[in-house]
């Protein structure tokens, strides 16, 4: 296999806690190979990505959260010396197993969305998936280590001259505007979930932010955060991609609706993914797929065609909730709750009930505080604020002063909302309000 050894992109701009660097100048540590390597932070990750192109090292990159005590048994076991990377400073211990390495072999950990994460082997090259002339752009990057997302942006800045790269440890992610904003960041790419966080948390810090490139990718996308993040950047291009470990980037669409084209389905074109959809699962072929994932690949993600767009709504094991003999998409039931102008962000489920078997049920993060109520001016009771009205107009994502244009809503308003756009037997029958969007280290929620 091809191993890179020159990189071009190795005098862009890399800013790691505030300091300014370029990939040319981060350390290089002593890696073994096979290794498999625990970074702590942002900066130890980036110098172990640059060591691996410049020498094709046998690797495995991943932070913390990622690797527990039995994935490095099973590693220690397939032959990886495990290294844990803190400052510069590297722990190894040597593998149970030792093999002769592989060199220039990328591996992969899957999200374990379906169960245990496993191992998908890739190579810087399969792993570059922009290879054309780009404008120049400070991209911001806020995933874990080694992740596929990780590494799509990362290969972007190792490989693509003027393209800068500004990276965020977990602990900045909620003041990641400011941030960005102080070293000139004019790109980002989050996950819907890292998107609705940052609208829901400070829309005003959002909007000072120069963005002419935000994308969304590695979770169903929704038409509100889409018309959301356009009503604050109408000029900026944004992107959803569907990318998964075993397939890699599948799908890029830039016309700012949910979903991709109905008559890209099918279709064959030398050098590009073939999109299908067989009993509601969505099916590719991709030339950037993971060792062992030739040919069709069967994604798990359940894909429903929805006038002229191919709608992916979530995973097929947890979609579908069966009520009463009906089925009912959680992806639907969520993009409806989404919708309301009162609400941030929305998971649908399942659980079990008398008669029906199953009975839809959500949680909701509402996008406005309860509003104060005030002291009484008389004897008479003080009242909660109104309801929001299911009609109201979509509040500006920007406005200084949410509470005044959406109020706080409650389970009754949210239930009516749904009511009238949905089935009788897919409208929730408890929904449970939050006060923060959950998140994991991916950046994603469980939706």
């Amino acid at each position: 296999m091809t191993v890179t050894t020159s990189p071009a992109g190795l005098d862009n701009r890399v800013v790691v806690a505030g300091v300014a660097r370029s990939w040319r100048d981060l350390p290089t540590p002593t890696v073994p190979s096979p290794g498999a390597v625990v970074a702590a932070g942002a900066a130890d990750a980036l110098a172990v990505a640059r060591q691996h192109a410049a020498s094709g090292t046998e690797l495995l990159l991943a932070g913390p959260g990622r690797i527990d005590a039995a994935m490095r048994d099973d590693l220690s076991a397939a032959g990886f010396a495990v290294t844990v990377l803190t400052d510069g400073v590297a722990r190894t211990v040597p593998p149970a197993a030792p093999r002769a390495p592989e060199p220039g072999r990328l591996w992969l950990l899957t999200s374990g969305s379906t169960g245990r994460p496993k191992r998908v082997g890739h190579t810087l090259d399969s792993l570059t998936t922009v290879r054309g002339a780009q404008p120049e752009r400070t991209w911001l990057c806020p995933y874990a280590p080694g992740s596929y997302a990780w590494w799509q942006v990362v290969t972007l800045s190792l490989t693509q001259p003027g393209q800068h790269l500004v990276v965020v440890d977990p602990e900045e992610l909620d003041d990641w505007p400011a941030i960005a904003a102080a070293h000139g960041v004019d790109a980002v790419s989050g996950t819907p979930t890292f998107w609705r966080r940052t609208l829901h948390r400070d829309p005003q810090a959002l909007a000072r932010v120069p963005l002419r490139q935000l994308t969304l990718g590695g979770e169903p996308v929704d038409q509100t955060v889409l018309d959301r993040l356009r009503a604050i950047f109408p000029a900026a291009r944004i992107s959803w991609i569907y990318a998964s470990s075993e397939v890699g980037a599948s799908i890029v669409v830039h016309d700012g609706r949910a979903g991709f084209p109905v008559d890209w389905l099918d279709r064959v074109t030398p050098g590009r993914p073939t999109l299908s959809v067989r009993d509601d699962e969505l099916v590719i072929t991709s030339p950037h797929h993971g060792v062992g994932h030739g040919g069709p690949v069967r994604t798990g993600d359940r894909a429903q065609i929805v006038a002229d767009r191919v709608v992916i709504t979530g995973r097929l094991d947890s979609d579908e909730i069966n009520v009463g003999g009906s089925k009912v998409s959680a992806g639907l039931v969520r993009d409806v709750l989404t919708a309301h102008p009162g609400v941030a962000w929305a998971r649908v489920t399942g659980r079990r009930a008398p008669v029906l078997g199953r009975m839809v049920v959500a949680e909701v993060v509402p996008t406005t505080a309860p509003e104060p109520t005030p002291p009484a001016a008389s004897s008479a009771p003080a009242t909660a604020s109104p309801s929001a009205s299911p009609t109201a107009p979509v509040p500006s994502a920007v406005s200084p002063e949410p509470a005044a244009t959406a109020a706080w809503p409650d389970e009754g308003t949210l239930v009516r909302w749904c009511a009238e756009r949905l089935p009788e037997y897919a409208v929730p029958r408890r929904i449970r309000l939050l006060t923060e969007i959950p998140v994991k280290e991916t950046l994603k929620s469980d939706v």
